[in-house]
């Protein structure tokens, strides 16, 4: 195989930018042959604005059945990942989840077996691990030099959105239909680098605010606190509703201090660790003396076209992926498990209940109401 032919299924925000993606040629060995969508709109703007060799299609899984396609990316609403990706696979095609894997764990946990049973490639768009500041930031926790992880905090408040942005599809914002807001919507990004960088937390308490800043279901508004084992805390604050926002992780470690702001890693490394400092220092006022170091990257964020280059060259050459789609359940546990502490109004372990989650959910969608669809598709184009 030379190259590897894909088809996308759902031609919304993301899956018309990735689509002009490919057909620009910005992945080599990638070749867009057929698109899907259920509403005819969409079908129209890509027989209009697309290549006329592809092939359109109105159901995502005749796509998969015409033969046209090696590969699928489905960029769906959220619902609807595990089922195709679950479809593909089991039908000889490789598949390329847009985030979140799906929208609760024991759905994503079905589609990860049938991945694990399967010889086709399975991966998900975690296009922030691209970004060389996370890459290096994990590099540098993996080798061991920062000593043990102590405190996390991640404030990600720069998803700002309009009500004009929840009102354009029927689906969005909706149980029924999304499944969730800020924490699946857009945050499925951080939620999967935070578990990548300082692993899954052990336990979480979580406060999650529906309709708090627009009229929706769902909510916009979150702040919750993490326990991981070995003793680190931590918390994560995210919302859609600040202007202007903010997005500043720390890490705190036993020999150094980092801040990721403003694409850039700056960290205070200890000269001698906390815990040593602590132990046989003699002076109560005394503070570690550190050295303040603006950490080089190599300065590469691909974003999408990185994460499409290592798909298609997993297919074609066997090469590393950014992120295995099975992966895709960690992120998912986390955001579970802090929508079940809000609802529950308790402290939740991890692995969360599963069954005990869904039960929760299914509450909830049984009286969701979707809205009527504006046909509006904005442009996704640096959004992320």
């Amino acid at each position: 195989m030379e190259e590897v032919r894909i088809g996308i299924i759902g031609i919304g925000g993301m899956g018309t930018n990735h689509a002009r993606t490919i057909t620009e040629g910005q992945v080599p060995g990638l070749r867009l042959t057929a698109v899907a969508d259920v509403r005819q709109a969409r079908l129209d703007w890509a027989r209009e604005n697309l290549p006329e060799d592809i092939s359109l299609f109105s159901d995502g899984k005749e796509l998969i059945d015409s033969g046209k396609c090696d590969a699928v990316l489905i960029a769906t609403p959220h619902y609807f990942h595990p089922e195709y990706v679950i479809y593909a696979l089991e039908h000889g095609v490789h598949a390329l989840s847009e985030k979140p894997a799906g929208v609760y764990t024991k759905q994503v946990r079905q589609m990860n077996e049938v991945a694990a049973k399967s010889d086709k490639v399975f991966a998900i768009m975690f296009n922030q691990r691209t970004n060389c500041v996370y890459r290096k930031l994990h590099e540098m926790i993996e080798s061991g030099e920062l000593g043990k992880l102590k405190r996390v905090n991640w404030i990600i408040t720069d998803w700002y959105r309009t009500q004009a942005y929840y009102d354009a599809a029927g689906w969005k914002a909706t149980w029924v239909g999304e499944g969730g807001g800020v924490l699946l919507n857009q945050c499925p990004h951080q939620l999967d680098l935070l578990q990548w960088l300082c692993g899954l937390p052990v336990k979480v308490r979580a406060f999650c605010h529906e309709a708090k800043w627009h009229d929706i279901e769902v909510e916009d508004d979150v702040t919750a606190y993490m326990e991981f084992e070995g003793g680190a805390t931590g918390v994560f604050v995210t919302t859609t509703g600040d202007a202007p926002g903010t997005n500043r992780l720390e890490l705190t470690f036993d020999k150094a201090k980092i801040v990721c702001e403003h694409d850039k890693l700056i960290m205070d490394k200890l000269k001698i660790s906390e815990r040593e400092f602590c132990k046989t220092e003699k002076n109560g006022f005394a503070k570690p003396e550190t050295e303040r170091i603006i950490v080089e990257t190599d300065g590469m964020n691909e974003q999408h076209v990185g994460v499409f280059k290592a798909f298609t060259n997993k297919i074609l050459h066997n090469s590393p992926l950014i992120a295995d789609g099975q992966e895709g359940i960690n992120g998912l546990m986390l955001s579970n498990a802090m929508f079940l502490s809000s609802w529950l109004d308790k402290t939740v372990e991890l692995p969360i209940d599963e069954d005990l989650f869904l039960e929760e959910l299914n509450k909830r969608r049984k009286t969701s109401k979707l809205k009527e669809d504006t046909g509006i598709v904005f442009d996704t184009t640096g959004t992320y």
